[in-house]
């Protein structure tokens, strides 16, 4: 498999410094603490933990579905970060993932379990297993 690679750098102090992230082929552009802390032009970790927990989790759930015997016609999920000020700082306290996927020949119990089961077994989800995840799962 291969390895995925990203890098960032920060020049300044917290409030009026700015930084960069280079994603692999996909992404080369700013951040700073207006886009992480308010409105401001870049992105931020937080944006780029939602991105990558709200397409892990499609294709979880997808490959799940397919493999009790449904085929999904479409799966789409949002995915929330709360980034929240702590005691000792600052923490993203949850994610809620919000899913609604088109499944013919499935009914809602088994939807949802299969949900469940696709949001333990999620990648990203294993690797913030220390992050409350809320699920809202949606059969069309």
């Amino acid at each position: 498999m291969p390895v995925r690679n990203a890098e960032a750098e920060w020049k300044g102090n917290l409030l009026e410094g700015s930084g960069h992230m280079k994603i692999g082929n996909s992404y080369d552009g700013p951040f700073t603490f207006k886009s992480r802390m308010e409105e401001g032009p870049g992105t931020n970790p937080e944006e780029l933990i939602a991105a990558a927990h709200s397409g892990c989790f499609s294709m979880a759930f997808s490959a799940t579905l397919g493999k009790a015997g449904f085929a999904p016609k479409r799966v789409h999920t949002t995915a929330s970060v709360h980034f929240e000020k702590v005691a000792d700082g600052f923490a993203i306290a949850s994610i809620d993932l919000a899913t609604e996927a088109e499944v013919p020949g499935i009914d809602n119990a088994k939807f949802q379990e299969l949900a469940e089961g696709a949001k333990k077994g999620c990648p990203v989800s294993k690797a913030l297993a220390a992050t409350k995840i809320n699920l809202q799962a949606k059969l069309l």
